[in-house]
């Protein structure tokens, strides 16, 4: 089985949680990373399966960030090619965090389930990030 969604809008990498003391010590996520853990969560919830997942996952996350204004014709043309790559901050892994857990519950019943797990950076017009998810003992073809 394979499961796969765009969630459209500029990704956000998942921030360092914040603290606060009343009405007891706790931590929670910025309220930008709780936002579009909601919206990946909306969007998963119209692609779940009857049953969230429950053996060893696959997934694949795709970022695209918004083309930079300062990009040239030939910039922008290399950027939609995929041939020019995001290469600052935020990580790649931090672009993960939110979704893998803003699907929890939703496709699998923990993300503890993904033992595979690749991310991708790229520039777009159009910034979104893709997510495709397979039961490892599914993947028909070699990854790499």
């Amino acid at each position: 089985m394979e499961i796969f969604f765009t969630v459209p809008g500029e990704p956000v990498p998942q921030g360092r949680p914040k603290f606060t003391t009343k009405p007891f010590v706790r931590a929670y996520d910025p309220p930008k990373s709780a936002a579009y853990k909601k919206l990946v969560a909306a969007y998963a919830s119209r692609v779940k399966p009857t049953t969230p997942l429950e053996g060893d996952l696959f997934v694949k996350i795709d970022v695209y960030k918004g083309s930079l204004k300062s990009f040239s014709k030939k910039k922008l043309e290399q950027a939609e090619a995929k041939s020019l790559r995001p290469r600052t901050k935020p990580d790649a892994d931090n672009y993960a965090k939110g979704p893998l857990d803003a699907c929890k519950g939703i496709l699998w019943k923990d993300d503890g389930q993904v033992v595979d797990l690749f991310v991708s950076k790229y520039y777009s017009k159009n910034p979104r990030i893709e997510i495709r998810i397979q039961e490892v003992d599914s993947i028909q073809e070699t990854l790499f």
